[in-house]
């Protein structure tokens, strides 16, 4: 260490770790939701935070989507969806590669049953409607590690 330099041996050392180490993958949300007005506000509203998000209206396209190669590290799920709700498309999941993904449930009338049943599915977190926005923004940024 000369008399010019700033860091010291250590902080050079920990700063050439960080400019080493591979650049995290970008995390995309996907949100499920049958209702389109409240898929494209959510995507929306995400969209202006700079959080990437994928849109599909049922649990087959959630499902199309979760096995292509996008890089989904969040899913946001309605509850009440036809023809199969969002507790049967986390069961889904569940058994599937992506058997560890994180998933937020929203619902505007969910009861305590559907509460238990999906942390039995292990989910992160489960919103009740109307969504606090800064609320989910924070749990998403956090789960993401952005």
């Amino acid at each position: 260490m000369t008399d010019h330099d700033i860091l010291s041996a250590a902080e050079r050392e920990a700063l050439n770790e960080v400019m080493q180490a591979p650049a995290q993958a970008e995390q995309w949300v996907l949100i499920v939701d049958d209702d389109p007005t409240t898929r494209d506000l959510l995507a929306e509203f995400l969209t202006l935070h700079e959080i990437e998000c994928l849109k599909a209206s049922n649990e087959k396209q959630a499902l199309e989507l979760l096995d292509s190669e996008r890089p989904i590290g969040l899913m946001l799920t309605d509850l009440r969806m036809e023809p199969h709700d969002g507790l049967h498309l986390i069961r889904k999941v569940r058994e599937s590669d992506r058997a560890e993904l994180p998933i937020i449930i929203m619902s505007g009338d969910a009861g305590v049953r559907d509460a238990i049943e999906a942390m039995h599915l292990n989910v992160l977190d489960f919103l009740l409607k109307p969504i606090d926005p800064p609320k989910l923004l924070d749990l998403i940024k956090r789960t993401l590690n952005v």
